[in-house]
């Protein structure tokens, strides 16, 4: 989770924002610091692990960025373990996820964008 809550961004080309997903979104902290500080018209690209993959969970972070006319180059999104909630009573689903090859694919998706 992010610390800061204020952080001056103009003077970046693209930003990045990563996240677990919980109950379905991006964490609050992560969504409200992209309110508070990304710029209007940066590029944007978007990473995530969760329990289950699903591309809704893009859907927050998008809006926060297009309200902002942002340009987004690009969204990964693997599976991660995940015991936050309910998962926690069975021990968590997708124990091992991230794996080293889904680590792999997400620096590929990282160096494909600059």
């Amino acid at each position: 989770m992010t610390q800061k809550r204020e952080q001056d961004l103009h003077g970046y080309d693209v930003i990045g924002f990563a996240s677990g997903i919980y109950y379905g979104e991006f964490a609050e902290q992560v969504l409200n610091f992209a309110r508070v500080n990304l710029p209007p018209q940066k590029k944007v690209f978007f990473m995530a692990t969760c329990g289950n993959p699903m591309k809704s969970y893009f859907k927050g972070i998008s809006k926060i960025a297009a309200d902002k006319q942002c340009v987004e180059v690009g969204k990964y999104l693997c599976k991660g373990f995940d015991s936050f909630g309910p998962f926690k009573l069975v021990g968590g689903i997708q124990k091992g996820h991230p794996t080293d090859e889904e680590i792999k694919s997400a620096v590929e998706f990282y160096n494909n964008l600059i």
